[in-house]
């Protein structure tokens, strides 16, 4: 796995490019001269958790022959006020599931994907209190 990144303009704007050729951009937080021209790396980090996780779910789901109608997830991050690093302490993730699903087993894809399978939040879980919720529409 391989990511190239590579300085856009005279401030913060980044473009990274993975080994597929697939194009992030970020930006520093305006009040440091940022332009919101991208998302912030920490925010980054955050998507990957949903990501990651979403992959989880949706493949244990579909094990057992359950498709998702709908798939949402809200992903809030606390980070430790003053510190630097400023990491994050504390994390909440919504899981929005929608369609015929048994409730049980959508709980338990969720479950084991936080508990066992998503790299992400096994990496984020060594700082961070990581809570979850499933919510079904």
């Amino acid at each position: 796995m391989q990511i190239k990144l590579r300085r856009i303009d005279s401030d913060y704007h980044m473009e990274a490019v993975n080994d597929t050729n697939n194009v992030v951009h970020l930006d520093g937080n305006p009040e440091i001269g940022g332009h919101n021209l991208g998302a912030r790396p920490m925010q980054l980090i955050l998507m990957g958790l949903a990501g990651c996780s979403s992959i989880d779910v949706i493949s244990i789901l579909r094990k057992q022959r359950i498709e998702l109608d709908s798939l949402e997830v809200v992903v809030d991050g606390k980070r430790e006020s003053g510190g630097i690093p400023n990491i994050f302490t504390g994390i909440h993730i919504q899981f929005h599931l929608g369609g015929n699903i048994d409730q049980a087993k959508g709980n338990r894809a969720v479950e084991l994907s936080m508990e066992k399978y998503c790299s992400v939040s096994k990496m984020l879980e060594k700082t961070a209190t990581i809570t979850w919720e499933t919510i079904y529409n």
